[in-house]
């Protein structure tokens, strides 16, 4: 999340919503320094001079992927799929509409309506 940004507006960061996590404890990193990340922890949803130089947890942290999201802009409104720990950020000529809708209908109730009623490039209000 600390490297994302909008394709189309350079929006950073982006909302991230969680669907589903994949947890791995035997992952272990060795950090140059705490915080990992440079302006963004996703894991806390604040920027990283918030913590004073703090580890916000980044040992915890590196243990969790993603697995089922949507990355979200909200200065354009644009939303990304997550799937399979992949952040899909495909520009709209190049994405699939009827995948990307089915997606949406999959998980509409463990994500903001904003998303899947107003979301662009496609939300269910066009189905």
């Amino acid at each position: 999340m600390d490297l994302l940004a909008c394709p189309y507006d350079k929006h950073f960061p982006l909302e991230l919503y969680v669907v589903e996590v994949n947890k791995y404890e035997e992952r272990n990193v060795s950090f140059r320094s705490k915080p990992a990340c440079e302006l963004y922890c996703a894991f806390r949803g604040k920027e990283v001079k918030e913590f004073g130089g703090k580890d916000p947890g980044c040992d915890e942290c590196i243990k969790y992927e993603v697995k089922t999201g949507v990355l979200y802009c909200p200065t354009c409104q644009r939303w990304y799929p997550i799937k399979d720990e992949i952040p899909v950020l495909l520009p709209d000529d190049l994405r699939k509409k009827d995948e990307d809708l089915k997606f949406l209908m999959q998980i509409k109730d463990r994500i903001p309506e904003k998303i899947w009623l107003q979301g662009k490039p496609f939300n269910l209000s066009e189905k």
